[in-house]
Order: C-alpha cells, then structure tokens, then sequence
C-alpha cells in the first residue's frame, strides 16, 4: 500500500513524498526512524488527514490529557521545541482526536500563533484554566514546571471528582434493580397469583385491592407509563441546560441531606487546588478567581467567586473578600488569612485542598456504607409486601378448606 505524507526533516524544513508499506503504522514508524516529525499522512486516495478517519463519538478522556501533559513536559524539559512536541505526540497518539488536534496545534505554531492561544482554539481539550495556565508558563518561562502542575492538578482532580461519582453508581444500581424487580412482579407474578384467588371467589382485602390496582396500571398502561417517564427525564434533561435549571438543580446538590456535604466538600476541594496551582504559576489573585468560576460547575460557587474578584478589584482583603460567602467555611477563611499575612497563601491552599479532598473520600465512604443496607432492606421489605399482600389471601382460603 502507497501513503502520501508531508514532514519535517530535522533541519526544520518541510517534505512531501510517498512510501510503500503493508500498513500506515509501518509508514509512521518508519519515518520516525528516519528522523522526520510527521505533519500528515494518509493512504493514495483516502485523501484524509492520518488515514482520513471518521470519528463519530470523538472524545479525550481526562487520563489521557493528564498523560499527555507529562509527555509534553518531559519534552520541554529535553529542550525540544514547541513544534516538535506537539507533532510527535500527534502522530503517535492513538486517539484520532487527539492527532488532529495536535497536527493543528503544531501548524498554528509553525505560522507564528502563541502555544496558549493554539491550544484554546479546542476547547473539547484544553478548558480555559489549561490555557491560561499555559500561558502564564509562557510568560514566566516555565512551561515544563506549568504542564507538570496541570498534569499534578487534573490528576487530584479526576481522582477526587470519579470516587464522588462512583459513589453514586451502586446505589443507582440498587434502585434500578429494586424497580425493575417490583415491575416484574406486578405484571407477571402478581396477576397469576390474583387469579387463583379470583377463581377461590374469596373476599379480597383492601390492601390486596390496591396491589391489583397498581398491578393493571402496569400491565395494561405500561407503555404510556415509560413514554411518560423518559418525556419527564427529557424534559429535565432539556431544563438543566437553561440557566434557572441549572440553578436549581445546583442548589439541589448543595442543600439536600446525604449528598449535601459531598458536594460542598467537592467544591471546596476544586476552588483550593485550582487557586493554589494557579498563584505557584504566577497567575494573580483577580484573574485566578475569574477562572476558577468558570470551571467549578456549580452557578452559586461560580457567582460567589466572581463577588469575590470583584471585592479584591475594589481592594478587599483575600480573606475578607472570602469571608462574605456563605458557601466558604470558617476554617478555609481563617488559613487564607493566615497564608495572606506568612505569604504562604499557595501553600495553604494545597493543605486545605488535601483536606478537603480526605473529607470528600471520607464522606463518601460514610454514604455507601449507609446507602447499602438500607437500599437491601427496602428491597427485601418492597417485594416482601407485594408478596404478603396476595399470599394472606390464598392462605385464608386454604385455610377454609
């Protein structure tokens, strides 16, 4: 098979030709032997970037760009160029997202655009937080240490952000499992057993009735039922995109019992690294505020962290400025007063992030332990009085006999 391609030559200069290979991760390892950084390269007639690959569900796992950051700093750190970074790692990568991304990059730094400008053109990549980290590196010199830090930082924060997600997963489960097994009893067990006591003609008991009632709600009504549960769920889905849904529902995660203090605790964790990373990188106070409201995901902390900007703007105190909210705890205002007044204010920050972020596994640690047993015993008890319900009946009539 003939691939066209186009690279760099260690000279810095670029090429175009073909080789003949059986396969094109033969041709790209080839010529990474041969000393070129690939730009493009595609099978003859393909006529597509790497392959001309079509991706529907494109997607860069948070994992991928912590390791893709500790690549990019170890290259920095080798002293390879900006350049050469960015197209060796775009044509190794096996995420076609990633390739494409970082070929792009590569070609906006080779017609002269700033790295940090480059990357905030993919934003399904690089939030603005990486980016203006990045460009805070760029400014100080330091970029090594930056993407060192951004892979630090994403990586606490996947960790802290899964295990509060994973919490949630086996009691969804649990209540999936204990709806799915109530609806199959009402509609397959149940009727069955109501027959044998309809054909007995014995009196039904009134709790008995009202099973018999759900039971041909499910039976003759169910499609409508799920028709009208997923245009609900839709319906909210569609909500919690607007910004009075979004309000809502982020008022939901920081005020209702069980979750309440995981979610807080989360927060807290996030606005701590984010401000903590992003003042060792030499971003000031103003401008680390404005981007961590943009990336905490919830509309209340993101309002309180621009009131926040705001004061210190007006010549606030940090701690003062802190100390307004509600949402920020006494202790985390205490510490950043003490930073602000020993200058150690990021080092604070990073021991209150840590202690947030063992409060969060703490907290949801707690909540599964809780959630586990009560989910079995509402299962337990849910079947056992559809269970009761028809089986008293049909032991009244045997016990007539």
């Amino acid at each position: 098979m003939r691939f066209s391609y186009t690279v760099i030559d260690k000279n810095g200069a670029e090429q175009e030709g073909t080789i003949d290979t059986t396969s094109q991760d033969t041709a790209i390892a080839t010529l990474q032997r041969n000393g070129y950084v690939i730009t493009e390269i595609h099978a003859e007639g393909s006529g597509g970037v790497l392959g001309g690959e079509i991706t529907f569900f494109e997607h860069v796992s948070n994992k991928e760009i912590v390791i893709l950051s500790r690549q990019i700093a170890t290259l920095f750190g080798a002293q390879v160029s900006a350049l050469r970074v960015f197209k060796l790692l775009g044509a190794e990568h096996p995420n076609p997202l990633v390739r494409k991304t970082f070929m792009q990059i590569g070609d906006d730094i080779q017609g002269g655009m700033q790295l940090s400008k480059a990357m905030g053109k993919h934003p399904k990549i690089f939030s603005p937080f990486y980016c203006n980290m990045v460009f805070a590196g760029e400014e100080s010199g330091r970029l090594e240490e930056t993407f060192e830090h951004l892979a630090g930082y994403l990586d606490r924060s996947y960790a802290v952000t899964s295990k509060a997600q994973h919490a949630l997963v086996y009691p969804s489960f649990i209540i999936a499992t204990f709806l799915a097994v109530m609806i199959l009893m009402l509609t397959f067990v149940i009727p069955k057993l109501i027959d044998v006591i309809d054909d007995a003609g014995a009196e039904i008991p009134i709790y008995t009735q009202v099973i018999i009632f759900i039971s041909d709600i499910f039976r003759y009504y169910g499609v409508f039922l799920l028709v009208g549960v997923g245009a609900i769920v839709f319906a909210l889905w569609k909500w919690s995109q607007t910004t009075s849904g979004r309000e809502y529902f982020d008022m939901l995660r920081i005020t209702v019992p069980g979750v309440r203090s995981m979610y807080q605790k989360l927060y807290l964790t996030r606005i701590a690294d984010n401000l903590a990373t992003m003042l060792e990188s030499g971003i000031s106070m103003v401008q680390a505020l404005e981007i961590s409201a943009s990336v905490v995901e919830n509309i209340h902390y993101e309002r309180a962290l621009t009131a926040m900007r705001e004061s210190i703007k007006n010549g606030a105190t940090i701690s003062t400025a802190f100390s307004e909210h509600k949402e920020i705890p006494v202790i985390m205002v205490q510490m950043m007063k003490v930073g602000e007044e020993t200058g150690e204010l990021s080092s604070i920050l990073h021991t209150l992030a840590k202690f947030y972020e063992r409060e969060v596994e703490q907290t949801v640690d707690t909540l599964v332990g809780m959630i586990e047993p009560i989910m079995i015993i509402s299962l337990a008890g849910g079947v056992g009085v559809l269970l009761a319900s028809v089986l008293m009946p049909i032991y009244s009539i045997s016990s007539s006999f």
